[in-house]
């Protein structure tokens, strides 16, 4: 069994049997979080690889379906980039909900996790389409006030193929994906 040690005072008692439930730890992160970094393969720049902050949400406050939806613009470069190559990580930190004792980002105490997938466009006017712009705007109530010609669209990190989990000294840990996704929708309890 795990120890206490390293989990921060932030995270310390928010997370039941955190330290034995590596997939709950996961869709807590996503859950809780409002932002992260999306990192796509940039065919503008020979295939080198780019990285920037986005909002998401998961689902509606305290329910998150552990699945990341994304408000974006054809102006942004991601999105220009998965037209080419779908493949895209996403990461987010313990740090994207409030201080973590002083600690730095990079300090393996500090709750990190990196997903892999294809990011894809999501039809509006579909029942997907029209559920993500729900819970991103829920999430991120200003986004409903972005600038109507810049064509903003939702999005959705599909396919999951990996999750790769910092929580603890011991090293990373890959959530098995299926588990992830059948954990309990409500991540309030």
């Amino acid at each position: 069994m795990a120890s206490m040690e390293g989990v921060s005072d932030y995270l310390f008692g928010l997370i039941p049997n955190h330290t034995v439930d590596p997939v709950g730890v996961a869709r807590w992160l996503v859950c809780k979080n409002f932002w992260g970094t999306l990192c796509t393969i940039n065919n503008e720049q020979g295939g080198a690889p780019f990285g920037h902050v986005v909002s998401f949400s998961d689902g509606f406050p305290d329910r998150g379906r552990g699945i990341p939806y994304f408000y974006l613009t054809k102006y942004d470069i991601s999105v220009r980039n998965i037209e080419k190559d779908a493949k895209v990580a996403f990461a987010v930190s313990e740090l994207g909900l409030g201080p973590v004792s002083g600690r730095d980002p990079q300090d393996p105490t500090v709750t990190k996790l990196t997903m892999t997938g294809n990011l894809e466009k999501l039809d509006r006017h579909s029942a997907e389409g029209q559920f993500a712009l729900s819970v991103l705007f829920a999430k991120h109530p200003g986004m409903k006030k972005w600038p109507a010609n810049h064509d903003f669209e939702p999005y959705k990190l599909e396919d999951i193929k990996d999750l790769f989990l910092l929580f603890e000294t011991g090293g990373p840990v890959h959530v098995p994906v299926k588990e992830y996704l059948r954990y309990p929708k409500k991540m309030a309890e």
